[in-house]
């Protein structure tokens, strides 16, 4: 038998780092378990996880303009066409392969804005080409939530019906999932595939005066359903951090700031420029590596995205939330953070720092807590791993047998 041939599919190289980190997870998977699959990528950023991971990668959409507004007939014409050709190039690419991971991500959820003939569609084609063609794809580590739309529920529902193996993130992905009418019996839930990368070396405990505050922000506008309103969310958002932020540096406190994405640029610009003050930097870490790096030589973080999160309460550091999803407080509450979120929707600058003061007084308890966290949660993604390599690598295989005979 020749080596198994292993996909990965998502919007992966796209400027999100929580997605990516996602795909480093599965790579050193893979790579330990499996050195001998063969693995590339069909995904939104096809030059950068090539460039960055080593594997051969190709766009997830035909037409590139599938992101961008149509505004125009000729645009309107192109996503249209692009949506033919899309499902004829999926189940080329997912037949060449024994095996198609989606590697973690949010990817049956609408907690941000998606419209649902984007990447919901794509999702719909990747997982029934895997039955047309008898190709397992696993969407492993992933997150879900309730969804209003009915275009999208409906894509996102029969996408999770078709694929031949489903694991989830956290409890109240899998109790969505139920809720959408998908059997979630067999499915299994671990923490995020982020916690598998490799941690930096703990800190040395904070002696002295106080030190470096990491915040974490995100150009936040609210859901699929807040479309009306996202300006006046983003608005609130914005100036609350901004009050924040201010008064770190009105009290002597450095602070990073740090972004999870490309688009989130303009909100530290914004930032930096409100605050104008010479302790309050920009951190320019471009990997969730980097990002651990950072939080970890912090005294605390305060972070909105949901794998600037993850980087940080995996780093050890004392950590307060901006929530702005059940998959936030969910992250917490695992973690044993549970009584420190505050909603990203109504950024309270006043009420913030109180909690942040809080966390502060009793951060040698909250890292040890963490510490602990961390090793039940490393535990739990060994057994993810072993029970994805037996759901999906079985020793003996008579479907790529009778594949690879002619």
């Amino acid at each position: 038998m020749s080596a198994v041939r292993v996909g990965v599919f998502g919007l992966l190289g796209s400027g999100n780092l929580g997605n990516d980190g996602s795909l480093e997870a599965v790579l050193g998977y893979l790579r330990a378990a499996h050195p001998e699959a063969v693995v590339d990528a069909l995904c939104g950023g096809p030059e950068t996880v090539t460039a960055r991971y080593g594997i051969p990668a190709a766009r997830l959409h035909w037409y590139r303009g599938e992101y961008r507004t149509a505004s125009r007939a000729g645009a309107v014409a192109g996503k249209g066409l692009g949506k033919l050709v899309d499902a004829v190039r999926t189940a080329v690419w997912v037949r060449r392969h024994d095996v198609v991971i989606v590697p973690g991500m949010g990817v049956l959820e609408a907690t941000l804005p998606l419209r649902p003939w984007g990447f919901p569609y794509a999702l719909f084609l990747l997982c029934a080409s895997g039955r047309l063609t008898r190709t397992r794809v696993a969407l492993v580590g992933v997150g879900a939530a309730p969804i209003r739309n009915r275009a999208t529920r409906t894509l996102v529902r029969w996408s999770a019906r078709l694929a031949a193996y489903r694991s989830y993130r956290d409890e109240p992905s899998r109790d969505a999932m139920r809720a959408m009418g998908v059997d979630t019996a067999r499915d299994g839930v671990h923490p995020d595939l982020a916690f598998a990368l490799p941690a930096p070396p703990p800190a040395p405990a904070p002696t002295g005066p106080p030190g470096t505050v990491c915040v974490g922000v995100m150009a936040f506008r609210g859901g699929d359903d807040d479309r009306a309103g996202a300006e006046e969310i983003h608005r609130r958002y914005l100036d609350g951090t901004t009050r924040f932020v201010r008064a770190l540096a009105a009290d002597g406190r450095r602070v990073r700031l740090l972004t999870g994405d490309a688009c989130d640029a303009p909100v530290v610009t914004a930032i930096l420029d409100a605050v104008d003050s010479p302790l309050v930097t920009a951190a320019g870490a471009d990997s969730l590596a980097g990002l651990m790096e950072e939080m970890a030589a912090a005294d605390a973080v305060v972070a909105t995205r949901y794998h600037n999160l993850v980087c940080a309460l995996k780093a050890g550091a004392p950590t307060l939330a901006l929530s702005y999803a059940a998959k936030s407080d969910a992250l917490m509450a695992r973690m044993g953070l549970a009584s420190y979120c505050h909603p990203a929707r109504e950024v309270d600058a006043d009420r913030l720092l109180d909690q942040f003061l809080e966390l502060e007084k009793r951060a040698p308890e909250l890292r040890r807590t963490l510490t602990e966290r961390n090793a039940v949660a490393a535990g739990q993604l060994d057994r993810q791993f072993t029970a994805l390599t037996a759901a999906l690598f079985p020793a003996a295989d008579p479907l790529h047998t009778s594949r690879e005979t002619p």
